[in-house]
């Protein structure tokens, strides 16, 4: 393992430095080794793929053929590295103006992380590569429903989710975010089920059936990095929200989604604003079935969203601005590693808190600063203090191992941060031409660094020295003077926190008839410790915060009756666990409970009833978290 890390940090060029041991002083370049990746990208890149596959809903398999279309840039190089998981290779094929020949392969052992390097030899002049694949029923990119796992209970789901590296886990190619792809395909599905991908998506089209086979064909004509190829399929509706904007759902949760995601045109108009045009054409919303392990998945022109979301009221509607931000970090500038992964992420919640205070207001975008900071104030205390940081080193490390709210609230604080330094009309005009600079283009934190320092502190004497934004970057924590947000209605609501857990005042005597879900976040976040049980009856009693159906209050309250050990929720515990698969709402309860032998002895049982509705991901992360590796 370590061998193999250390040859795949060799530097591109000459003279670079690379990931350095000091980050703070590695320089800034156009391209980067990428950790994660066996591909070889400098010497031969993949310029677009065509996907032909049959979803094979029996045999929990995608099967059929990849044909990519290659540049080659270093002209005597006579081999292809792709990245694999766990794939079926029945045969390769090569050559040029579309005439292939077969032509040799291997795959390597495979590395726990990283799968096997499929390792093809190109013919002189081969501009094209086929390859004949079928994916594993245990693909860590798919998941495979029955119909009792759906909304409809009627027909079969499947779906993808690709970050960070598991696109290779059902597509061969170079998975590596400093390769973008243009991409068509053919998806071959069971008649009565849709076909839909990150690419065009017409609902007006119908499919062309044939026997008991549905062929739909899609095209992605903007180039993407490998983890935004998404596909789904199962019973699918599509309702329209505006005319660039619409929901494909389940037909039972179609209605619901529409109503709830009613603004999305809007959010499209307000980062429009802000940051230029939205690149992609269509913004459409997929809405998953509950284990989709994530709150949302960015996949261009079709956001993957989990229906955790679909509150009743709009109060959780942030995670579709923050998928839509996106659209302009992330899909359209892209970290050119996992390492980077804050340029996606941190970008994406300052854009999203814009969007939301465009809409919303600002007292509402604040409380969600508020919410986030104390969200990352928590995961600091949960991480060793090299995690800590903007720019972790993830050599030989899992990238979903380091999930956290780290780069994405610090990154958003750094440039809160840069935001109260500079201005908000200065710091806009920075932002904007960030996008148009780096559109459909990779870049690494140290290139940041440099088009920071030229285009921001440069220009702008009055802000903060370099010295500064190093010590965001690359040290553990936050500065001293970081931006703090503060809102005067968690103020109040931090009055009321005291008032009851003192003693002065009843639960009914609370004043929370107006609250709003981030209010009752900030209340049952700030419990104490360990509450009594009284405090928990009190509260149940006053608010049946036991059967709230929204998913985040309900996600504070059982973290609050875990910790107090009341009981009484248990039964709605594991029927929380049981219906939901994203990890941020499932891991920190399975967290909690494997403190205890009692209670990790209860949660073992009731992960053996969720597991079969997880996702892959999940399953992997509550069995670190319980012990069952």
């Amino acid at each position: 393992m370590k061998a193999l890390y250390s040859l795949l940090l060799v530097p591109l060029f000459a003279g670079f430095t690379g990931l350095a041991a000091n980050p703070a002083t590695a320089a800034a370049t156009d391209s980067v080794r990428d950790v994660h990746s066996y591909a070889e990208p400098d010497k031969v890149t993949t310029r677009h793929i065509h996907l032909d596959l049959d979803v094979d809903f029996a045999a929990h398999q995608l099967r059929g053929s990849a044909t990519l279309s290659l540049q080659r840039l270093a002209t005597a190089y006579d081999q292809l590295v792709l990245d694999t998981r766990a794939l079926t290779i029945s045969k390769v094929e090569a050559g040029r103006a579309g005439v292939l020949q077969p032509t040799t392969f291997s795959l390597d052992a495979a590395d726990p992380i990283l799968g096997s390097a499929l390792r093809i030899t190109l013919p002189k002049d081969a501009d094209t590569v086929k390859i004949s694949y079928a994916s594993s029923p245990e693909a860590s990119g798919l998941q495979w429903l029955t119909p009792a796992q759906t909304a409809g209970k009627k027909y079969p789901f499947m779906f993808s989710q690709a970050q960070a590296i598991h696109a290779r886990s059902f597509i061969p190619l170079q998975d590596t975010p400093q390769v973008r792809v243009t991409y068509s395909a053919v998806i071959r599905t069971p008649k009565d089920l849709r076909a839909v991908m990150s690419a065009d998506n017409d609902a007006s089209v119908a499919a062309t059936v044939s026997g008991a086979t549905s062929e739909y064909k899609f095209k992605m004509p903007q180039a993407i990095p490998s983890y935004l190829i998404a596909i789904a399929a199962g019973d699918l509706a599509f309702k329209p929200m505006s005319a660039r904007t619409g929901v494909w759902a389940e037909p039972v949760t179609l209605d619901a989604a529409v109503k709830e995601f009613a603004d999305t045109e809007q959010m499209v108009v307000a980062a429009e604003k802000l940051y230029g045009p939205y690149a992609w054409g269509r913004y459409d919303l997929l809405i998953l079935p509950p284990s989709f392990p994530f709150g949302g998945m960015e996949n261009p022109r079709l956001t993957f969203a989990t229906p955790t979301v679909i509150a009743g009221d709009k109060s959780l509607v942030s995670l579709i601005a923050h998928e839509l931000a996106h659209s302009w970090s992330g899909n359209l500038v892209t970290n050119a590693t996992w390492r980077d992964a804050w340029l996606n992420e941190g970008f994406t919640t300052y854009v999203e808190n814009r969007i939301m205070e465009e809409l919303y207001g600002r007292d509402r975008a604040v409380m969600e600063q508020a919410l986030g900071r104390a969200d990352l104030l928590e995961d600091f205390a949960k991480v060793d203090e090299k995690d800590r940081v903007l720019t972790p080193d993830l050599t030989g490390r899992d990238p979903d191992e380091n999930f956290s709210r780290i780069p994405y609230e610090k990154g958003a604080s750094l440039l809160f941060y840069l935001e109260d330094k500079y201005g908000r009309d200065k710091f806009d005009a920075f932002i904007k031409g960030y996008f148009n600079t780096f559109k459909f283009k990779t870049l690494t934190t140290e290139q940041f660094l440099a088009y920071a320092e030229k285009e921001l502190l440069n220009k702008n004497q009055r802000g903060i020295k370099l010295a500064k934004l190093k010590e965001w970057l690359y040290q553990p924590g936050l500065p001293s003077d970081a931006t703090q947000p503060e809102s005067p209605a968690f103020a109040k609501v931090d009055e009321q926190l005291q008032a009851f857990v003192t003693g002065k005042k009843k639960a009914a005597a609370l004043p929370t008839k107006q609250w709003t879900t981030h209010e009752w976040l900030r209340f049952l976040d700030g419990l104490p410790e360990k509450p009594t049980l009284a405090q928990m009856q009190d509260l149940d009693a006053a608010f049946k915060l036991t059967q709230n159906g929204n998913s985040e209050i309900a996600h504070a309250w059982l973290r609050a009756a875990i910790r107090a050990d009341y009981k009484v929720a248990f039964p709605r515990l594991e029927q929380y666990l049981i219906q939901i698969g994203r990890r941020k709402l499932v891991i920190p309860l399975y967290k909690l409970l494997a403190q205890t032998p009692a209670n990790k002895a209860w949660a073992i049982e009731v992960f053996k009833k969720a597991e079969p509705g997880y996702h892959p991901m999940t399953i992997g992360s509550a069995k670190k978290e319980l012990g069952l590796n």
